[in-house]
This record gives structure tokens, C-alpha cells and sequence, in this order.
């Protein structure tokens, strides 16, 4: 399957892939969609069912929720929750994992991105993940953004040029690096870094951009431009992020999805999720009195 196809459903699977069950607030399991009582846009991404395994202990349990396109959505609750675990299902990257083992489907695009026709480092150009510690490439700064682009089969030094700047530009970097792109990567500061990586995930072009606490190593100044970068990049990309910062994920996100135990407690708008959460194990954790 190419991965383009990855973007948007075929003709024929658009129907099935905005068929979500609507779930009264509160009934988790089945809350496949924010249960706001709004309309809400065909999911761009939709989970049914998703449990995660490390042999035989189960990380994620029958996890169902729906992600409209063009919107973040953060992932809160206690370490150990599955947070981090369904976040890497999105993209496959627990396959890697020796005795990591998922079940049930996750469509991207109206896709099932578990069958047997998805090719995974295809899938991982469209779906892009940012990893909590900044890891640039020990290469230029010009390097870490053209790599994946060369890869791609793109050579004319223009078109490279391009990229970069464009890259650069969208992850609110260009201006403090323009005048040493051949310097070393690992000579930036780390919320530099963390722009840098995001930078690099964007010069495939991805459809949707996974975040896993971001920000959890940056100082405040450096957080806050993660944090304005979110919103700049929403325009164009979906995020999906997971963070235990409460007011991180109050500022930055649409929607918000409680877990807890490797649950899915309660999943609505982030205002609705602060203001007035259906559970009270939700609203206990964000007020603090665990976690």
C-alpha cells in the first residue's frame, strides 16, 4: 500500500470509517468518540478495542477511542497506565519490542494499519513520533532534517534546501539556526534539540505527530515554545500527546483521555474533562489527590 493511500480512506471505506459508536459520557469502554454530544468530524484516527501485551502481561486493555484529524489530543493518568504503550501502537513502534503483541484495530485514514498489506516503515513516514528525550542525529543540523528525504529518493540539493528551510521554519527554529546549519546537532540547546526532532519528523511529511512528554525534560522557556509550536502544527498535522502535566495538557490540547490501569477512564473534551469530568477517579487525578 502506498503512503498516500494512508491520508485519506478509499471511496468505499469512508462510510465505515465515520461509523463510531456514539457512547453516553462515562461508558469508556465504548467511548469511541468524545461523548460531548457534538458533532464531531470523521476520526482520523480511530481505535477499537486495542489491547497492548508484554508477554503475558497486559500494558493497554480494550482501549476504544476516535481521534478527529487536525486536532491534539492528550494522553494523561499515573505512570504505568498504558499511556505510552497505545501511543506507540499508533505507529507500530511496538513491534520492535521483543514479546509486544497487539490486538484488536486501529485505522488511520480508514486503514488498518495492522493488516497484512501495511507496510510498518511506510506507515511510520505518516505517523511520526517525538520521543520524550531529544535524540538528533550526531550529523548536521542540515543532515537530521535531509535524511529521511534522501532516503526518499530526493537528491537535487534545491529541493533539499527547501525542505529543510520549510521544516525548520514550521517547527519555529529557522531564525536561530539559518547561519549554522552545517554545525553539529548535538551542539543545540535541548529544547532546541526537541524542535530539531520535531522538525525532522515533519520533513516526511506525516499525517499525524505523536508526542511522548515532549516537554518533561525542558526548562520553562523551552516548554512553552513546544508548547505554542503544538498549536502552530495543528493546522496542518494531528497530534496526539502524551503528557502528566495537568496544565500542559489543559493548554495545549482539544481532547483529553484519562487511563488508568491500562484503561480508558473517561475520554471528552479537554474543557469538559477539567471543568466537569463524568468520573470521579478523573476528576481525583486531576485535581492531584493521586498520581
Amino acid at each position: 500500500m502506498s503512503v498516500a493511500e494512508l491520508i485519506d480512506p478509499p471511496p468505499g471505506d469512508r462510510a465505515a470509517s465515520s461509523q463510531v459508536l456514539p457512547g453516553a459520557r462515562g461508558q469508556a469502554a465504548n467511548a469511541s468518540i468524545p461523548a460531548s454530544g457534538l458533532s464531531e468530524p470523521p476520526p482520523l484516527i480511530h481505535a477499537r478495542n486495542v489491547s497492548v501485551f508484554y508477554g503475558q502481561f497486559q500494558a493497554v486493555r480494550s482501549i476504544s477511542l476516535a481521534i478527529p484529524g487536525n486536532s491534539v489530543v492528550a494522553l494523561i493518568g499515573p505512570s504505568g497506565c498504558g499511556k505510552s504503550s497505545f501511543l506507540r501502537s499508533i505507529n507500530r513502534l511496538n513491534d520492535l519490542i521483543p514479546g509486544c503483541r497487539v490486538s484488536g484495530q486501529i485505522l488511520v485514514g480508514g486503514h488498518d494499519i495492522y493488516g497484512p498489506r501495511i507496510d510498518p516503515v511506510a506507515l511510520r513516514r505518516k505517523v511520526g513520533l517525538v520521543f520524550q528525550k531529544p535524540n538528533p542525529f550526531p550529523r548536521s543540523i542540515y543532515e537530521n532534517i535531509a535524511f529521511a528525504p534522501r532516503l526518499q529518493g530526493i537528491r537535487r540539493r534545491a529541493d533539499l534546501d527547501a525542505i529543510v528551510e520549510d521544516c525548520l521554519r514550521k517547527a519555529a527554529l529557522w531564525d536561530e539556526v539559518k547561519d549554522r546549519l552545517k554545525a553539529a546537532a548535538t551542539g543545540l540547546s535541548g529544547g532546541q534539540q526537541q524542535r530539531l526532532c520535531i522538525a525532522r519528523a515533519l520533513a516526511t511529511r506525516p499525517r499525524v505527530l505523536l508526542m511522548d512528554e515532549p516537554a518533561s525534560a525542558l526548562d520553562p522557556i523551552a516548554t512553552a515554545k513546544i508548547e505554542d509550536l503544538i498549536g502552530q502544527l495543528k493546522q496542518s498535522v494531528t497530534i496526539v500527546i502524551v503528557t502528566h502535566n495537568m496544565q500542559q495538557a489543559a493548554r495545549v490540547s482539544d481532547f483529553t483521555a484519562f487511563f488508568y490501569m491500562g484503561a480508558l477512564v473517561e475520554y471528552d473534551r479537554t474543557a469538559t474533562i477539567f471543568t466537569s469530568p463524568a468520573h470521579k477517579r478523573t476528576e481525583d487525578y486531576i485535581t492531584g489527590r493521586f498520581g
